[in-house]
């Protein structure tokens, strides 16, 4: 649990520092109506600002505290600690970049806490069930079709488009989150590693590009949503994860607990305008 929490800071610090330099490296990327949609180029725009490559090295930090966490503690634990990041972005944003947090956000910063403890309280050991056969290969499919989404969101409007990447980009991350779980070992003929790759740069590449695109409240909820919701239902319904005897109440309060108060402070996942 202390390596989820330290995944969470490391996550949380660099979206701040990819938000900056997502802002600082936008381009034209537009498509046949004019709105702004998936940028791939945006990437490598992004990664000759030094703020983006110290927030890849906080990634790479962080995503090896999560396997670590994921190979010890359930999933909806390690998912709920992830989307406390956000309460990480919040305090880092406040003292990095001069952002206010207003007394409501400061009280969903301790409701995250909150509900952090009650899950490190509940949780218990990771479940050692493989799921069904054919897990592996859904997870590929789910990271091509996350892909594919995101392709398409930029011929939606503005909200409906921020809120597929945002949704895509956490189903990506779900993704990662269930495929390391089912990693043994480095083989090659292993869907579940295909799962973690795809998925992983799917997801990077539709947060970018929603953290580029003016407020991205939207987008960061439903990234939150989709790294929390769907793998901790696979962990609990497929891959034997369990809590504490006595205090499944615990932990299902201290999950949505813990969700609705990322949910809150959503709006830290964007720069402040003019900040480069």
């Amino acid at each position: 649990m202390i390596c989820a929490l330290g995944s969470a800071v490391c996550y949380g610090t660099a979206t701040v520092l990819q938000a900056v330099a997502a802002r600082a490296a936008s381009g034209p990327a537009t498509t046949g109506s004019g709105e702004a949609g998936v940028d791939p180029a945006l990437l490598l725009r992004a990664v000759r600002q030094w703020r983006y490559l110290a927030g890849l090295a906080l990634d790479g930090l962080g995503f090896v505290l999560q396997i670590v966490a994921l190979r010890a503690v359930p999933i909806y634990a390690v998912g709920a600690a992830l989307a406390a990041s956000l309460a990480v972005t919040a305090v880092v944003s406040a003292r990095v970049l001069a952002v206010r947090l207003s007394g409501t956000e400061w009280a969903a910063v301790g409701v995250v806490c909150a509900g952090l403890a009650m899950l490190g309280l509940a949780s218990g050991e990771e479940g050692h069930e493989r799921g069904p056969a054919a897990l592996p290969w859904t997870l590929l499919a789910v990271a091509a079709a996350i892909l594919l989404a995101g392709a398409a969101a930029g011929r939606l409007p503005g909200r409906a488009r921020a809120l597929v990447l945002g949704l895509g980009a956490g189903c990506g991350f779900g993704v990662v989150e269930v495929a390391v779980r089912l990693i043994d070992s480095f083989d090659l003929a292993e869907p579940a590693l295909y799962a973690l790759l795809l998925g992983g740069g799917a997801a990077f590449l539709l947060l970018t590009s929603a953290l580029q695109r003016g407020s991205v409240t939207t987008a960061t909820a439903g990234m939150v949503l989709g790294e929390t919701v769907g793998p901790a239902l696979v962990g609990v319904g497929w891959l034997g994860d369990r809590t504490r005897v006595g205090l499944g109440w615990l932990a299902v309060v201290g999950f949505v607990v813990g969700v609705a108060g990322a949910l809150v402070l959503g709006r830290f996942g964007e720069a402040p305008p003019g900040e480069v």
